[in-house]
């Protein structure tokens, strides 16, 4: 009786969940088809430094209404789980610039394998055949998107893998070492650490420049440029789509249980190409969209293995 009593509750906040994730992913999706347009104008360390400056009143702002405090209970676990999402990010945006996005969440979404594999080898995991089967299938989805060619091998499809590596010790520290942390303190210090980034992109740059490519191509050799009333709006887009995207993320994983919510997570890996094709014409062929598919189906075996 107590159990009938309590199952719609339950089943509303699994609903709930699911829809806060799937809008997370909906926001992510579009936002960062926008990059390719920034990419053309500023530069990487630019666009990493404006889009914290946009994001942190949004996050002073969720502080003081209540939703968690700015300061982390374990500075060192919290610093560092911000450093490897932050560098994980660099790659990812950096993807995203120089190629369809499809194949820049191709790479990031290697995570979950990631996590498996070193999970297995460093922390001592016990895995059956079929989370086994999942990450067999998981990578052979990822280079039917990515589609290196050996003839021909060119380095720059291994950014997005880098992300996804990045991303997956990212995750593996959030698990680990920041558990009980307030969700609004780990975005404070994550953005700190992304405009410390682009800061240091940008000096580095002045003491050092590099050759920079017309458009796109010089996203990341390209350093501080003015002025910036033709991409003010993307930078407003992309600062608030940093704070709503990962305050929705991080409510779903409230609200539900972990291993449901992450299988929602994967809409973003057709809500970003399906953008893309509508709004760019990146056009996926036939074996894209089926490791697209292998993807999706391994990381949410994955998850919902991990009970």
């Amino acid at each position: 009786m107590k159990h009938t009593a309590t199952l719609p509750a339950d089943h509303g906040r699994q609903t709930a969940a699911a829809q806060s994730m799937l809008a997370a992913m909906l926001i992510i999706g579009i936002t960062d088809n926008a990059v390719p347009l920034m990419a053309e104008k500023i530069g990487l360390g630019q666009f990493y430094l404006l889009r914290t400056f946009v994001a942190l009143p949004f996050l002073w702002l969720m502080a003081r209404a209540g939703l968690g405090g700015l300061a982390p209970r374990r500075l060192g676990a919290v610093l560092l789980r911000a450093v490897l999402v932050a560098v994980s990010m660099v790659f990812y945006f950096s993807a995203v610039a120089l190629m369809p996005i499809a194949q820049a969440l191709a790479g990031l979404f290697t995570s979950p394998i990631i996590i498996v594999v070193i999970s297995v080898l460093f922390l001592k995991l016990r895995i059956g055949w079929i989370r086994i089967a999942a990450v067999l299938c998981g990578f052979a989805g990822v280079l039917l998107v990515l589609q290196p060619n050996p003839a021909d091998f060119n380095w720059l499809i291994l950014v997005p893998v880098a992300g996804g590596l990045f991303y997956a010790l990212g995750s593996l520290a959030t698990g680990l070492y920041c558990q009980g942390e307030s969700t609004v303190a780990m975005l404070f210090l994550y953005l700190l650490v992304q405009g410390g980034l682009g800061l240091l992109l940008l000096l580095g740059l002045e003491v050092w420049p590099q050759a920079v490519p017309d458009g796109a191509e010089g996203f990341v050799t390209r350093g501080w440029v003015w002025p910036l009333w033709d991409i003010t709006h993307l930078i407003l887009l992309q600062g608030c789509a940093a704070v709503g995207g990962v305050f929705l993320i991080t409510k779903a994983y409230q609200l539900g249980e972990a291993s449901f919510v992450a299988v929602f997570e994967y809409s973003v890996m057709i809500v970003g190409p399906g953008v893309a094709w509508a709004y760019w014409g990146q056009a996926l062929g036939f074996w894209q969209v089926l490791g697209i598919g292998l993807i999706i189906a391994a990381g949410a075996t994955i998850a919902l293995r991990s009970r």
